[in-house]
């Protein structure tokens, strides 16, 4: 009987040991598991059956998918923070990783404090062919789309490096929006864009467009780095259904932005 006794209290110290010994996991945590090679179901198994702690703000998820964390990893992540285990818990898989910066459809930039900042859209008058000739400094192609916002500059100055972060609609892909330049033109600025993706080369449209490339950190979300294309001026990215293809004139929006250096 005392043997058996000794036994168990042997194993009940052991037990205690391994737990006490068992630390909560965290971001670091994860990232070293990810970077060493573990597979996704072993990382997630270890999320849901071990405690936790993880910061799933937007920042700190975009810093995670930069170290290799996987979208499935990541997921769990919030799961885990969802059911209660932590303070800073997301309300439901619904919000995300983007909360709290970053909670709703639109273009962000990263500000000097490295937080995100929603750019508010600006009216967009189109028209197209030769109908918004008055407006414009030369000769418009027919079949261009032509834009024209008031106001001189963006409200929006932002200084290099550049740095965007655009969190889509479902069903829209990165490469349906355009970065456009404007152009000046007394107390407005105007440019030209395209419908259907077809550039007319002889046309203005090739000329105020700017080539980007987006780099997928999360579900609907892609971060832009923008580089030397980008000089001092003003720009503004165009999202998917902006434009008209009828000969009326008609609205929309442009998320526009004012390069200072």
């Amino acid at each position: 009987m005392r043997i058996c006794l000794r036994s168990s209290f042997l194993a009940l110290l052991l037990t205690s040991g391994i737990l006490l010994a068992q630390s909560a996991l965290s971001n670091d945590s994860i990232t070293k598991m990810a970077k060493a090679g573990l597979g996704d179901d072993t990382i997630v198994a270890m999320i849901k059956s071990q405690p936790g702690t993880y910061r799933v703000d937007s920042d700190s998820v975009i810093q995670l998918k930069k170290d290799g964390v996987s979208d499935k990893v990541i997921g769990a992540m919030i799961d885990k923070n969802s059911g209660g285990s932590t303070p800073n818990a997301a309300p439901s898989p619904a919000a995300t990783s983007l909360a709290p910066a970053v909670d709703e459809v639109g273009i962000y930039y990263k500000n000097k404090d490295d937080k995100w900042v929603e750019i508010l859209p600006e009216v967009v008058n189109w028209k197209t062919g030769g109908a918004l000739k008055r407006f414009a400094s030369d000769g418009i192609v027919k079949g261009d789309v032509n834009g024209h916002i008031e106001g001189k500059n963006s409200k929006n100055g932002l200084n290099t490096p550049l740095d965007f972060l655009i969190y889509m609609p479902d069903g829209i892909a990165i490469t349906e929006y355009q970065l456009l330049r404007l152009h000046e033109s007394g107390n407005s600025r105007e440019f030209r864009s395209v419908t259907g993706g077809v550039i007319h080369s002889s046309g203005g449209a090739q000329r105020d467009e700017v080539n980007f490339e987006g780099k997928k950190i999360a579900p609907r979300m892609y971060e832009i780095v923008l580089g030397d294309d980008v000089k001092t001026g003003d720009f503004g990215f165009l999202p998917p259904g902006a434009t008209s293809s009828s000969n009326m004139a008609s609205s929309g929006k442009m998320y526009t932005f004012h390069v200072i250096e």
